[in-house]
């Protein structure tokens, strides 16, 4: 089935009109419920560096006082009691405790993640498309275009130009010349665009 032809080139025939692209970051904001941004804000705490800095100095802590205090308690008795003595069954049990709660809200983190992840690919997908629907377009018009140009060309160079009229064979000439620089620069910019491929 042949394209429908215009006088103006396939640009003129190019409806513009598709959905305004929307920032996926804001789509997802405006989307986002208070449990979602507090697992957010848990995963970004749990997953940094001064949460790793912060509970190492406070496990070191503890076991450092759980051992001290034994060991005062064995020397002197009557001493204060260890709260929490070898093996440390009291700190395991806070450990568990805080990987059983932070593991999951970590994971509804990101879940939320993959779920933003699949909207900018979609987003990425969209764009791309139109991206290439216009570019064929905007491909079809430069064809459009050159035929325009060569049939112009053609009709110039056909022209009977009489002897005693230099300033329009040299008119003539001047746009012939612009026509071919015009030409080149657009060569030089789709080589530009679309460089060979190398085997």
């Amino acid at each position: 089935m042949t394209e429908p032809r215009h006088p103006e080139g396939p640009a003129a025939l190019y409806r513009h009109d598709h959905p305004p692209v929307r920032s996926v970051n804001e789509v997802v904001e405006s989307s986002t419920s208070f449990g979602q941004r507090v697992a957010d804000g848990v995963a970004a705490i749990v997953g940094s560096w001064p949460f790793i800095i912060v509970q190492s100095i406070l496990l070191g802590l503890w076991l450092f006082m759980n051992v001290w205090l034994a060991y005062m308690m064995a020397r002197h008795p009557g001493f204060l009691k260890a709260w929490d003595p070898y093996p440390f069954i009291l700190l395991n049990l806070v450990l568990s405790f805080q990987a059983a709660y932070t593991g999951p809200v970590v994971m509804m983190s990101q879940n939320r993640q993959a779920h933003k992840d699949r909207l900018t690919a979609e987003s990425d997908y969209q764009v791309n498309r139109k991206a290439e629907e216009e570019i064929e377009v905007i491909m079809k018009h430069l064809v459009h275009q050159d035929r325009l140009l060569l049939d112009a060309i053609a009709r110039i160079e056909n022209l009977k130009v009489a002897a005693d009229d230099p300033p329009l064979a040299e008119r003539i000439d001047h746009l012939l010349k612009r026509m071919d620089e015009n030409d080149r620069k657009l060569e030089t910019l789709l080589a530009r665009l679309n460089p060979p491929r190398t085997p």
